[in-house]
């Protein structure tokens, strides 16, 4: 089994509209999950989904340097801690946003393997979201 899962995508967008679409929770509830985020070492969040049979995703904030972002990510009661990074490299009119998720084999034999699946599906969603988040952005202005 992979031990990481990794989404590309290039966005036709300045990197720092990027950035606060990644790290701005008024940004982050409005195409991702509800959030109490702050993109500041040591500070614990809370992402809120409004769906029936999601528990609450809480971590605390590792790096949020200029473009790398990484933070713990726990399934509030579940037995696994998993880690979350974003980074955007600037491509001069574009930027290319690498997403990784690791340490899904910290869950226990089949759990690991559901959850893997459940997170590969979730960030292909998350990224369509950003996605149609960023393009509705450009058309609003």
């Amino acid at each position: 089994m992979t031990k990481t899962i990794t989404k590309e995508k290039v966005f036709n967008h300045p990197i720092d509209q990027i950035w606060n679409a990644i790290t701005n929770a008024e940004e982050i509830s409005t195409w991702f999950l509800e959030a109490d985020f702050k993109a500041e070492v040591g500070y614990n969040y809370v992402f809120n989904s409004s769906g029936e049979d999601c528990s609450p995703i809480i971590g605390e904030v590792l790096e949020a340097n200029p473009y790398i972002l990484t933070y713990t990510w726990i399934v509030k009661d579940t037995p696994g801690t998993t880690t979350v990074t974003w980074k955007l490299e600037d491509l001069g009119g574009s930027t290319k946003l690498t997403l990784a998720h690791s340490g899904i084999e910290n869950y226990a034999g089949e759990t690991a393997i559901a959850m893997f699946e459940s997170f590969n599906g979730g960030w292909d969603n998350c990224i369509n979201g950003l996605t149609s988040y960023l393009k509705e952005e450009v058309n609003a202005r």
